[in-house]
């Protein structure tokens, strides 16, 4: 069976993997778009009720939102549904620290967006779908994979499908996410760890509402956030909640029927928008630490949760991915306007100069977070109450904080 030629293949059809096929959609290369599982171009029925909302849910940075914007994915999703958010209110649970973030802080209409991931997912599929150069394998799980020799007449990587559909790529894209098979197959060398949390993500209606603002309370036991979503009839009170927390007493929630677990989480977030007065199904996952040493080798990088994973606490995640995605695309669109090749190994090492010190970075803030609100010492206890109360007073070190958190300019 004759392979079918690629410059570029992407195995991953998330978010990551989908926004990097749409930026580098209507660039020279010939780019397959690979997914495991089926994939639709359907937009998700919407219905204004606990079981009307995906679950699963992003928290996008301006940053973030500019580029979706770029790729034309944005117009589609806010046509939908979308859930902006003016404040963000941070406390911890074990004393009176507080710190407030207001959009009006840094002259902007909004801090952020919660957008449910299954609309985020469609959207980027429809902007590559317009694409000629790019072909999407949907329902396509691989093999196998294997490198191509120099002596062969293709460089980079063959691909296999199943019922024995070959691929050959020059450059391997790896945003198969956290349990990465191109990872795993190329042996990059990583770095993993356990939080020791296990995540609880649901969505519920509260007696309160809203009011877009973002909240976190940091509980001994780990992090709990009420996400704002709002209904197409501007109803504020529907809530993404992601609660962390130590895997015994994840258990035991998720064993509770959904009138135990509602107590038991207004008594956990102190009732701050009220009574919780439903509840969606609810999933668990347990929490890890991912880190590559290199983002790239031969003819081969790794983009989004492929190549790193963080706690959920702040929300970061599926930011990096997308910064990822578009740094990769940037120097790939900027090697093709120089005429060098598209795995180019200083095109790939400019991409990973870029992400990897601020991935890093991230990492390592969000895991001194988990252990700063962690911590049951008495002096720690003060320090944190105290430095979060100093911040919320400290207008031009909040200002600072804003914008870097919301990926904007200084």
């Amino acid at each position: 069976m004759i392979a079918q030629r690629f410059d570029i293949a992407i195995i991953g059809a998330g978010l990551a993997g989908s926004a990097l096929a749409a930026a580098l959609g209507g660039s020279q290369w010939r780019i397959a778009l690979i997914e495991a599982q089926p994939l639709s171009l359907q937009w998700p029925a919407l219905a204004d009720d606990i079981a009307g909302f995906d679950i699963r849910v992003s928290a996008l940075t301006a940053a973030s939102q500019a580029w979706l914007e770029l790729l034309g994915a944005w117009r589609e999703i806010a046509a939908r549904r979308v859930a902006p958010y003016r404040h963000m209110h941070v406390w911890d649970g074990d004393g009176t620290g507080a710190i407030h973030f207001d959009a009006d802080d840094v002259n902007r209409a909004e801090l952020g967006y919660i957008v449910e991931n299954s609309l985020l997912q469609t959207a980027l599929l429809h902007c590559v779908n317009q694409y000629r150069n790019v072909q999407i394998f949907s329902g396509a799980a691989v093999e196998q994979f294997a490198r191509l020799s120099s002596s062969q007449d293709h460089d980079g990587v063959e691909i296999t499908l199943r019922d024995n559909v070959t691929l050959h790529a020059t450059l391997l894209v790896g945003a198969d996410g956290a349990n990465s098979r191109v990872r795993e197959w190329a042996q990059f060398r990583m770095r993993e760890w356990e939080y020791g949390h296990t995540a609880i993500a649901a969505t519920v209606q509260t007696e309160l509402p809203h009011a877009q603002t973002a909240r976190q309370i940091f509980r001994r036991e780990g992090p709990l956030a009420f996400l704002p979503l709002l209904t197409s009839k501007g109803d504020e009170h529907f809530s993404s909640i992601v609660w962390s927390t130590l895997p015994a007493e994840a258990q035991a929630l998720m064993a509770m029927d959904d009138a135990h677990f509602m107590q038991a989480l207004g008594r956990a977030f102190e009732f701050t928008l009220g009574e919780i007065k439903g509840v969606s199904r609810r999933i668990a996952f347990p929490l890890h630490a991912r880190h590559v040493h290199d983002y790239v080798q031969p003819n081969i990088a790794l983009i989004g949760d492929a190549a790193h994973t963080i706690h959920p606490l702040a929300g970061q995640g599926i930011n990096l991915g997308l910064l990822d995605a578009q740094a990769l695309a940037r120097e790939l669109l900027r090697a093709q306007q120089r005429g060098f090749g598209v795995a180019d190994a200083d095109v790939l090492a400019r991409y990973q100069r870029e992400r990897k010190s601020d991935n890093i970075a991230t990492l390592a803030a969000m895991e001194g977070f988990k252990r700063l609100f962690g911590a049951d010492a008495l002096g720690v206890r003060w320090l944190r109450n105290t430095g979060l109360n100093w911040v919320d007073r400290s207008g031009p070190l909040k200002r600072m904080m804003i914008r870097q958190a919301m990926g904007i300019a200084p």
